[in-house]
């Protein structure tokens, strides 16, 4: 049977000194713990948006639509809460039935989507040594 390890207390608070260390030296004000996400970014289909507008530039509402198989008011719904975060713009383009409307990350979208990054990754090299030390499961 394999053997169980648990953090301890002082084993967790050195995990959650050392994420605010990586996000101060980043000269983030929003300070977190390895537990707390950025929960605009964190939803899975927020995340595929966001994602896809840092790898692509713009993308069309059509093209979105397309590449995580939304429905418009699905899409829309996620659009708008990026767009209210500050995250994404939205811009129409075009009149009437030839108009399109497409998306692009802002310069705080692209921010907080590395931050993200850097955070997921703190996390995951904050648990390799612990999820290395209890043998297998």
């Amino acid at each position: 049977m394999a053997e169980e390890r648990w953090m301890h207390d002082e084993e967790a608070s050195e995990v959650v000194e050392t994420t605010r260390r990586l996000w101060s030296v980043e000269g983030r004000n929003d300070v977190r713990t390895p537990l707390e996400f950025d929960r605009v970014i964190h939803e899975r289909v927020r995340l595929g948006i966001v994602s896809a507008l840092a790898v692509n530039g713009t993308l069309s509402f059509g093209d979105l639509k397309a590449i995580f198989d939304l429905t418009d008011g699905n899409l829309s719904a996620h659009a708008r809460k990026l767009e209210d975060a500050g995250y994404v713009l939205c811009a129409k383009i075009g009149e009437g039935r030839g108009a399109r409307t497409e998306y692009r990350l802002t310069e705080k979208g692209h921010r907080e989507l590395e931050g993200y990054l850097e955070h997921m990754e703190a996390l995951i090299r904050s648990m390799r040594p612990a999820a290395g030390a209890g043998g297998q499961s």
